[in-house]
């Protein structure tokens, strides 16, 4: 009697997955100790792209991590490789992103230093950063 051959099993190729690229965007630095006195207006974070794409920043947030307010939502903004933007507690300054908190006093200019935290649109903390040192 002749037997089949049996057949033998091929394995499948197991797709490898597919990361994305690291986001290089974070806090650059906090000037914490602004020269407009009382409301400390021209304090400000600068959010700076090490990588080497660019990122569309739309709806992250930034926060006061250390006391949990305020919140600024960043707009339909991009920040390509290697700039900066700022965001100011209340001055507008165009050539530096033209972003403000619009907020009367004081962030990050109080007794104890406090933390800021940056978040990606899914809630993530992207880059957290405190002082000193300042910008």
């Amino acid at each position: 009697a002749t037997h089949a051959p049996s057949p033998t099993a091929t394995p499948l190729p197991v797709p490898t997955p597919t990361s994305a690229p690291p986001v290089n965007v974070g806090i650059a630095c906090i000037f914490f100790d602004g020269v407009v006195p009382t409301s400390e207006s021209d304090e400000y974070v600068e959010i700076v792209n090490s990588g080497s794409g660019t990122v569309d920043i739309a709806g992250w947030q930034l926060k006061d991590i250390a006391d949990g307010t305020p919140t600024f939502q960043f707009p339909n903004i991009s920040i390509s490789p290697g700039d900066s933007d700022r965001v100011y507690t209340n001055e507008f300054h165009l050539e530096s992103g033209g972003l403000t908190f619009g907020r009367g006093t004081s962030i990050w200019n109080n007794s104890t230093p406090d933390e800021a935290g940056l978040f990606d649109l899914t809630g993530s903390l992207v880059s957290s950063k405190s002082y000193p040192p300042g910008c």
